[in-house]
Formats: structure tokens, C-alpha cells, sequence
């Protein structure tokens, strides 16, 4: 991927001293954009990878998809019996059938540049943005959404209506990830590059970001942009600095998460389907 990293760098260099921007790009540049997609669309690239126990953005290939909106032109486009007007056209989907993953019919949305694994299910409604990479054996359940950039390992399961929150700029900034195994139950929310650990099973409704602390009561710490592997986690209200105050009687209080140890029932109640995938 060297010579596609270089021709991504050059051309954002051009772009950021005017050289080429929107309109102007000819064939030559569209041909590298389209290269760059194809190799997110087929996981040769991918916009973070962990390195060293910690999860760093890859920022060239951020760089990639910003080029991608900055240097195209929106335009009309109809794939699957649906009519969009984008700068980007919908992901093609007929390689998904080729290592066994799926998407339901009515609402599955694929957005070109991202990435899709092996025996994968998309139920209907879901979409993943550009720059998302989806491991094997993950399940993206109805009404979620996986947002650009963001890094779902394999063997997720990611409950209805759950949003993974996707983080474009500034590009050094690491996306959401959640790691190999995790279970997010419905209504999740994970936003602003918060790192979920693996083989973490997260209780319905709960919010995971960096500006709220997670109470790890197995090393008995607080950590914050981060849920630690092998967890069980969950929301509970802890008391705010906020005071009695005029407008209310009582004092008040702010969200925060609990993570506790792993039990045998939670594991059990999260085993992956196999008959799904038949």
C-alpha cells in the first residue's frame, strides 16, 4: 500500500496548496480516489489499527476519504431500487455472498469504502458509513447505524438501535472502537473515539464516551475512554457536584458506567447463533 499512500499524500498536498479541488480533479486523480475505496471495500486499508496495546488513526487513509468529498462532484445515483444524490455512490454488494455475509432486504445501507467480512448479517434498517470496518461473525442489528471511521471487530454484537459514533476529523483522532467478542445491548450509544474492550458485554441503553467515567470495580479504578476487555458493564447515576438549587429540591445526578467481572449466565445468554448462519 505504499505507492497508494504516496499518491494519497500527494494529492492532499495539492488540494491543501489549491492545486486541485472540487470540479478539477481529471482522470488520473479519480482513478486514485477510486483505488483508495476499493482497497477499504476490501480491507487492505484501514483508518485505525492497534499498535502497541493502543489503538492509533491511520491518518493518510482519513486523509483519503476527506479527499473523496473534497474532490467529487455530488451526483445522481440508483442502486438496489433506491435513488440517492451523493458525492459517493452506495457500496456494491454482489462479493458479499462470495464469504457469506449478508444484508436483509428494505434498509441496509453500505456506504462505498466500507468494509464488510466474512459472515456478517445486516438486518434491515442499518447502515455503515465510509471508512467503517466490520470483522467476521459480526451481526449489525435493525435500526443501527456504524458510523464513518469506526472499527467493529469480529464476533460483534451489536443490538438494535445502537449507534457507533463515527470520528472523521481531525484526522489523527482514533475512531470508536469496539473489540473482537463484545455484546452492546439495545439502545447502546458509543461516540468520540471510546475504545469498548474485548469480550465486553454491555447492558441495553448504555452511553459510552470519554467525558463519562467507567467505575472498574475488578481493578477498582476509574477510567474514562474506555471500557476494559472482559467486562460486564452498565449504566448507573452517581451524585452530581451540582447542589440543591433553587429550581429543584434534592440533589442532582450525572450518568456514569460500572464494570464488574464477567459471569458464566452473562457469557451464556450472549452466545453467537450459529443456526443464523447456515
Amino acid at each position: 500500500m505504499s505507492a497508494l499512500e504516496s499518491e494519497i499524500g500527494e494529492l492532499w498536498d495539492r488540494k491543501q496548496n489549491g492545486e486541485v479541488d472540487t470540479g478539477s480533479a481529471g482522470e488520473d486523480e479519480l482513478a486514485t480516489l477510486e483505488a483508495f475505496l476499493e482497497a477499504l471495500e476490501d480491507g487492505e486499508v484501514r483508518a485505525a489499527e492497534k499498535s502497541g496495546g493502543e489503538w492509533e488513526a491511520n491518518e493518510w487513509v482519513k486523509r483519503g476519504i476527506l479527499l473523496n468529498f473534497g474532490l467529487r462532484e455530488n451526483a445522481a445515483y440508483e442502486y438496489g431500487g433506491v435513488d440517492h444524490y451523493d458525492v459517493l455512490p452506495l457500496r456494491e454488494t454482489a462479493d458479499l455472498g462470495e464469504r457469506g455475509t449478508r444484508n436483509t432486504p428494505d434498509g441496509t445501507t453500505i456506504r462505498r469504502g466500507a468494509y464488510l467480512g466474512s459472515d456478517c448479517i445486516m438486518m434491515s434498517p442499518s447502515f455503515v458509513n465510509v471508512g467503517a470496518h466490520v470483522g467476521d461473525g459480526t451481526l449489525v442489528d435493525s435500526c443501527d447505524t456504524v458510523g464513518s471511521c469506526a472499527q467493529i471487530g469480529e464476533n460483534v454484537k451489536l443490538g438494535a438501535n445502537t449507534l457507533i459514533g463515527g470520528v472523521l476529523e481531525p484526522v489523527e483522532s482514533a475512531p470508536v472502537v469496539v473489540e473482537d467478542g463484545v455484546s452492546l445491548g439495545a439502545g447502546c450509544r458509543v461516540t468520540s473515539g471510546f475504545v469498548v474492550g474485548e469480550n465486553s458485554v454491555v447492558g441495553e441503553n448504555t452511553l459510552l464516551t470519554p467525558r463519562i467515567p467507567v467505575y472498574d470495580l475488578v481493578e477498582e479504578e476509574v477510567v474514562y475512554g474506555e471500557l476494559p476487555a472482559d467486562r460486564r458493564a452498565f449504566t448507573r447515576f452517581v451524585e452530581s457536584s451540582v447542589s440543591d438549587h433553587d429550581l429543584f429540591e434534592g440533589g442532582a445526578y450525572k450518568p456514569a458506567v460500572v464494570a464488574t467481572d464477567l459471569e458464566t449466565e452473562t457469557l451464556e445468554a450472549t452466545e453467537r447463533e450459529d443456526a443464523l448462519r447456515e
